[in-house]
Formats: C-alpha cells, structure tokens, sequence
C-alpha cells in the first residue's frame, strides 16, 4: 500500500541555524493512527508544520499522496494545541468557517455544522460563545471544525495537553470514535507515552534537537478502546516499550538501563 504521508530525509534548517529535524523518514499509510512523541523541542510540531505544507524542508521530500506538498491542494485538516476559536463567533460559526470559505451558502453550512457539533457532544452549545465554554468544549469545537470537510489526513498539535485527565481521557475516546467513523489519516502530537499508546496503532520516538526517528513501535492493541484498556498488562507493556526508547535516547553513548 503507497503511503498516505510520506517524509524521505528531511531536514529543516531554521534562521540562525537552529536544526529543528535531521534525515527524518516516515511513511503512514492511509488511514493509520500514527503517534509523534519525544522531547521538547525535537520538532514534532515541525514536522506537521512541514505535512501541512506550512514550512518547507531544507532537504528531502515530504509528500502526500505520493505528490510534493505545495505542489496541489490536499484534504489535510490541522487541530492546534490551542483552539483557535474566533471569540467573536458562536460555537456553530467557528465550526462552518471552513464550510463558507469554501464558498457554501450560510444555511447548509450551519446545518452541518450543528451536526458535527452533535458529533462531539455539544448539540446544546450550538450558539454559544467560546467565552461561555470550558477548555474541554473549545477543543470539540477545534475537532469538530477540523473534521466538517471529512479530510483524508488530520494532524493534531498536543490538542489535549492543558486539559486536566479526566476530561483528556474522555476526548481520547471521542477522537478515536470520529476517527473510526470518518477514516481520516491521523498523526498525534503528544509528549504523554500513556496517550500515544491508547490513540494509536503506531508510535513514532524522535531523539532531542535536532529531531531523529529512533524507534517506530507497532500498538498492536484491538479497537475499539475503552477505559479499562490503560489496567491491562498488554497496555503496561506497551508503555514500557515507548518509555525505554525515549530512555535510551537520553542515555550517553555505550550506556545502558542499570
């Protein structure tokens, strides 16, 4: 199967010299949940950036369905770590924005954007300001924008990291249930091993500045996930597996675990 998203030796290179990511090559398939997860500063939000055709590469390819990024215009949807909402807009504006600025009409546009906001669990905030919504409603908006156009590819920036746990878990599930329902190809940027595992099928370890790929761990858990799958011990195993990785990045050459 060809690659969904495709980096072939990448580097970035930053004014004043800053190399944000080094020979990094990484293949997703169509449809995979794919996990971004390392120290800060390792460019993972880079690497989006560069997926989304937001930055170029100094080197290398970074392609998306087998065409050069920049080169067409792909279905590729971005949730940032902050949501990004218009303050000004209700909660069904924010989410049909990218509906009207494809040029569909007012009505049709909000009514799907109702719908998505159903999708998320937020039929009744439909017209609400972002003011008048918690941090873990402003992030169902930002989903729920991202996924109207129903793209093929979803990069998502930390979208979760200020939320406290509770409410993190309960998005982790929403997220996985609109990406079982739509299909999109997602990579997840995340600095938790425990939420890189239970999102996805695939976890990505980059090494410090500048970023390397040194590990590509397969989650070979079944979906769909629930709760109760973060006791088991397959889960446990999985973590520890990610967990060293990022420990043998961070031990000097020719050092092991004690």
């Amino acid at each position: 199967m060809s690659a969904k998203i495709e980096l072939a030796e990448v580097d970035k290179r930053f004014a004043g010299g800053v190399e944000a990511v080094q020979a990094l090559s990484i293949a997703i398939e169509p449809g995979q949940f794919v996990s971004l997860l390392g120290p800060s500063g390792c460019g993972k939000s880079t690497v989006l950036r560069l997926v989304a055709g937001l930055e170029r590469p100094t080197a290398g390819q970074v392609r998306v369905d087998g065409l050069a990024v920049g080169t067409r215009e792909a279905a590729i949807s971005y949730v940032f770590q902050d949501p990004t909402l218009m303050p000004w807009a209700s909660a069904e504006d924010n989410v049909a924005l990218p509906l009207r600025i494809k040029r569909i009409a007012r009505a049709p546009a909000r009514e799907q954007a109702r719908q998505a906001l159903a999708g998320v669990g937020l039929a009744d905030r439909a017209r609400a300001l972002p003011a008048q919504l918690s941090g873990g409603m402003k992030m169902r908006v930002s989903i729920a924008r991202a996924l109207i156009t129903r793209p093929d590819a979803l990069l998502l920036d930390e979208p979760f990291a200020a939320l406290d746990e509770i409410t993190r878990h309960r998005l982790n599930d929403e997220l996985l249930a609109l990406w079982a329902e739509q299909g999109p190809t997602a990579l997840f940027v995340t600095h938790s091993v425990f939420e890189a595992v239970y999102l996805s099928q695939r976890v990505l370890v980059m090494s410090g500045q500048p970023g390397r790929l040194v590990a590509d761990l397969t989650v070979d858990l079944p979906y769909p996930r629930a709760a109760v799958l973060r006791l088991q011990p397959q889960f446990l195993q999985h973590c520890r597996r990610v967990t060293d990785a990022l420990e043998r990045d961070r031990l000097p050459a020719g050092a092991g675990r004690p």
